[in-house]
């Protein structure tokens, strides 16, 4: 559904983005890998023929299908489970960046598998996960990912597929001229809000709307991050709070599709950092295996916050990606169960230590998993000094 000029901007857009997201630049030679759903073998293409022009290394691998990891999960014993390919390890020791283009066939294709088979399969390659967070932590790694559309995302958002494509389009500025230029426009203005929330002495942040009541606290030596190039489209901005402060009720109004199941109507209730109460609507037997992986998936490793002053989506997108930075009417917030992100550290990530990270509450999984509140709802900054502050309320940040 998309015209050549669309994939040609795209390419553009995802290209800047994996730029801004490296802290050291490109040069010549770098490897970077293109992952790739069937589905997106078009912009994969694009893409190869702009890096080759680049004088960059462009290394294609496409991703299972879903009926592969139907069989994969199914069919898989406890060694082929935990298996890495022979040379994996050294080719991410090495690379400079990675695309993926996400483009799915099935969203549920897994619905009847072993949801432990699926947990024993993501904790295996948490040492892979492990690798490229130090080498981008050094400023040598980093990566981006998209959406491509398919019949797929389109049934299962109740959408057609020309109105998918053209959310996809609207969320990514690929209606305009030079979308890269929208981009860097919004990065200069996302810039200020992050500083101003970083600046504030906050103890913890009150959390409000119609089924959420819950407390964050951001933890010492912590700054907003946000608009880095590592998704697109990226509007949300947020942090990775000291996850033994997490106290009260979360509550995701929005359905989450993960490892090809469907669960909705999440409910989590924390004390002293821990998810003591975990129910769901639908999927809630996967949902419970998911967070019982290792000790950190029941954990908080990420909060969020999204302007809807900045974001152009404004439909449910069945795809995380977009939905955690939808803005609709009432902006959303979103929390991850699992890993941490170390560039909301403030100071040099390349300087922390696992010592230093238990320390100052960064989480530690191999699940990351966002799920999604829209509702209205107003967020309150506890300071230091005993004064309150609303920095956030019916999707607007108060700055």
């Amino acid at each position: 559904m998309f015209s050549r000029d669309h994939l040609e901007r795209y390419a553009d857009v995802l290209l800047w983005a994996l730029k801004t997201a490296k802290k050291k630049p490109l040069k010549k030679k770098d490897v970077i890998q293109i992952q790739y759903d069937r589905e997106a073998l078009s912009l994969a293409e694009v893409l190869f023929a702009r890096l080759i022009d680049l004088g960059l290394h462009p290394v294609q691998k496409m991703s299972m299908t879903s009926n592969m990891e139907k069989s994969f999960f199914s069919k898989a014993n406890d060694d082929q489970l935990s298996f890495i390919a022979p040379g994996e390890r050294q080719f991410f020791s090495g690379i400079s960046g990675r695309i993926y283009l996400c483009g799915p066939d099935s969203l549920t294709h897994l619905k009847g598998a072993d949801p432990e088979k699926i947990s024993r399969a993501i904790v295996a390659r948490k040492s892979i996960k492990d690798l490229l967070n130090k080498r981008e932590e050094k400023g040598v790694y980093s990566w981006t990912l998209c959406v491509m559309p398919t019949r797929e995302l389109a049934r299962q958002a109740k959408m057609s597929l020309k109105q998918y494509t053209e959310q996809i389009i609207k969320g990514c500025y690929l209606d305009r001229q030079d979308p890269v230029a929208q981009w860097k426009d919004l990065h200069r203005q996302i810039q200020d809000i992050k500083k101003w929330l970083t600046s504030l002495p906050v103890k913890n942040l009150h959390v409000e709307s119609a089924h959420i009541d819950l407390r964050i606290t951001p933890g010492e030596k912590r700054k907003w991050a946000g608009v880095s190039g590592h998704n697109m489209p990226s509007f949300e901005i947020f942090l990775s709070p000291d996850w033994r402060g997490t106290e009260g009720v979360y509550f995701a109004n929005l359905p989450s599709f993960r490892s090809g199941n469907y669960v909705e109507n999440i409910r989590v209730e924390f004390v002293r950092g821990e998810a003591v109460r975990i129910e769901a609507g639908r999927g809630e037997a996967f949902l419970r295996k998911q967070l019982a992986m290792d000790p950190g998936a029941r954990r908080v490793g990420e909060f969020s916050l999204t302007d809807k002053r900045f974001s152009r989506i404004d439909r449910f997108m069945a795809e995380t990606l977009f939905d955690e930075n939808f803005g609709g009417d009432q902006g959303n917030c979103h929390l991850a169960f699992g890993s941490s992100y170390s560039d909301t550290f403030r100071g040099d990530p390349a300087r922390l230590t696992e010592a230093m990270k238990k320390q100052l509450g960064f989480n530690d999984s191999a699940l990351h998993w966002d799920i999604i509140n829209t509702e209205r709802k107003t967020v309150t900054a506890h300071l230091r000094n005993g004064k309150r502050m609303i920095v956030y309320d019916n999707g607007v940040f108060k700055v």
